[in-house]
């Protein structure tokens, strides 16, 4: 098949269109438009993109208005009366009363607090140079935190931040302010922190002449006590470095709320920081210092701060050893806690004076030096007159000796015949007299003020007594002290609880009384009873069986059934303590280490 060929037109078809020259006229009357005097009208859009660049005079006086008129008053007073009389803003009529001085000002900014462009808040660059604390400027300032803008709505996290729900953008500078006051507010500064009044002083041994200054300097805080050497640092200079500690309880255990019964509000602290070289035997609260004392078998006393913040919470205080003397008894002296007693199995006992630093040694009780060979189980009265010591000689039941705990002179004896000897005693809270309890179960009232036995009777079912608590208030005050509540420990685990409101009448103290409850949660012998200062709480415990611990509530007289869980690390528990407020668990074990929980009411 064969091709097709387009055709192509003709040369003379294709036609050129060329274009036509201006004429003569056309020229002219370009020439004429350049040459006249009347501009052509600006449309709508030229003119508002005018006054959107170059302003207008309507704007430009309004915004005068607005910047601070306090700073210039007479010129947009002046300006204002031009404008209401109709004449033009500029025209020079309007300037005339005005003096030169009121025409110019200097422009410094205004009063307050200067505004970025976004409407931010923008602080001076000296503003909160400070942050340390101490006074001193910072190492380094970034200037860029002043251009950085964060968005503190747009980010979940840091919404937490704003002052109030409409703030969204601040500047890097004011960010980190806000950071800093956030981490303070979930980090509180602790009290050892603050700058104290004296600087510190070196660390020295001080030895009994007082006068001798060329003592050698020791090693960290523990110092270790002879009986050539009795002397220690004072409370005053142990203390001076935490300013926490010169505040006295603003709590008292009568002021705290009610606790609920059967589920215990109970969170763990940290612990009082290192573990002793064996197991502590004793624990004991500072009636008004947060302090906490400990002692065992390895001739050490520890005291330490009760601070569970971080970064070094519990500090110890001090430490000293004892020479030669395995300790099983150390107290305050109440109700100032300015002397320490401390005590062992041996025929003397020290007390160290906490004004002074002196430790003085107290070898022998005049005229009862055979009852008393031994002086490792002592309390002392909560008024601070007397000090208890469980008597050692047996013949006939069990004594105790009644000291005079400011000269430590012998005062009474009372005596308990029982087989075995004395089981325990507990002063009463009044610190008039006391409660003692043989092993064998029977009890007497013994009364300081008469210095006899006011009443006896005997623990029901009693089968190997092993300890004694009073606590709690009934109400009658100068009725057996005041205690309410009395508990019973045997070596069978079973605690008895009585209820002292019931007692008293015509009949006195009954001879067999009824106990309120027995509690059976213990399943070996009942070591430890010890009440809470304000009686809602009874902590019994076990050292023959770890984790053997339960708490019971009061009055309702339940046992707590939350707390302690299979997973609180309790061990083999040997000494048990409430802080004098009632808010702080003190638990010891025989692996030396002593464990605090905070009571929340």
């Amino acid at each position: 098949m064969p091709r097709l060929r387009s055709r192509k037109p003709p040369r003379d078809a294709m036609v050129t269109q060329q274009p036509t020259p201006p004429t003569q006229d056309e020229f002219s009357d370009h020439a004429d438009y350049l040459d006249s005097e009347d501009p052509m009208e600006k449309d709508e859009a030229e003119g508002e993109l005018e006054k959107l660049v170059f302003g207008d005079n309507s704007g430009f006086i309004e915004g005068l208005k607005s910047y601070r008129q306090e700073l210039a008053g007479p010129l947009f007073e002046q300006l204002e009366g031009s404008k209401d009389g109709n004449h033009g803003v500029w025209e020079d009529e309007g300037l005339e009363g005005i003096a030169d001085a009121d025409l110019f000002f200097l422009d410094s900014g205004p009063s307050g607090g200067a505004v970025s462009q976004d409407g931010v808040p923008l602080q001076h660059p000296d503003e909160n140079e400070n942050t340390s604390g101490g006074g001193n400027p910072p190492a380094w300032v970034d200037s860029d935190d002043e251009r950085i803008m964060v968005s503190l709505a747009s980010n979940p996290r840091l919404r937490k931040l704003r002052i109030s729900e409409a703030e969204d953008l601040v500047n890097g500078k004011e960010y980190t302010k806000r950071l800093r006051r956030q981490f303070e507010l979930l980090n509180p500064v602790p009290d050892w922190a603050y700058a104290s009044a004296t600087k510190r002083p070196r660390k020295r041994r001080w030895t009994s002449d007082a006068g001798d200054s060329s003592g050698a300097s020791s090693s960290g805080d523990e110092m270790a006590i002879d009986d050539d050497d009795l002397s220690v640092q004072p409370l005053a200079q142990l203390l001076q470095h935490a300013d926490g500690l010169t505040r006295t309880t603003s709590i008292t255990p009568l002021g705290r709320k009610r606790l609920r019964p059967e589920v215990i509000d109970i969170q763990r602290t940290k612990d009082v920081g290192g573990i002793q070289p064996s197991a502590i035997t004793s624990l004991s609260f500072h009636p008004t210092y947060p302090l906490l004392l400990s002692s065992g078998p390895a001739s050490t006393v520890h005291l330490h701060h009760i601070s569970p913040y971080p970064p070094t919470p519990n500090p110890l205080l001090t430490a000293f050893h004892l020479r030669s003397t395995p300790l099983s008894t150390t107290a305050f002296h109440p109700p100032t806690g300015s002397r320490i007693f401390l005590s062992g199995r041996r025929r003397y006992f020290h007390i160290w004076d906490l004004q002074s630093g002196k430790v003085e040694k107290v070898t022998r009780i005049y005229g009862h030096q055979d009852e008393q060979k031994s002086m490792e189980r002592f309390k002392l009265s909560p008024c601070g007159r007397w000090m208890g010591l469980v008597g050692s000689g047996r013949k006939g039941g069990g004594v105790i000796n009644v000291l005079d705990a400011g000269t430590c002179q012998w005062l009474a004896q009372t005596r308990v015949e029982s087989r075995g000897g004395v089981a325990d005693f507990a002063w009463w809270g009044d610190g008039n007299g006391m409660t003692v309890i043989g092993k064998s179960g029977e009890v007497l009232e013994w009364d300081g003020r008469e210095k006899r036995v006011v009443e006896r009777w005997v623990d029901e079912g009693a089968v190997g007594t092993t300890v004694l608590a009073l606590g709690g208030r009934s109400g009658r005050e100068g009725v057996l002290g005041g205690d309410r509540w009395v508990a019973v420990g045997s070596s069978s685990g079973i605690v008895n609880i009585y209820d002292r409101r019931s007692w008293g009448g015509k009949d006195g103290v009954p001879m067999n009384p009824k106990p309120t409850r027995a509690f059976g949660q213990l399943t070996t012998a009942t070591s430890h009873l010890a009440f809470s200062a304000d009686g809602q709480i009874l902590a019994m415990g076990s050292r023959w069986k770890r984790d053997a611990l339960r708490l019971v509530h009061l009055p309702t007289c339940t046992v707590y059934r939350n707390w302690p869980t299979s997973s609180t690390p309790l061990g083999r528990i040997t000494a048990v303590a409430f802080s004098p407020t009632s808010e702080m668990l003190a638990v010891a074990n025989e692996q030396g280490k002593i464990r605090l929980w905070e009571i929340r009411s």
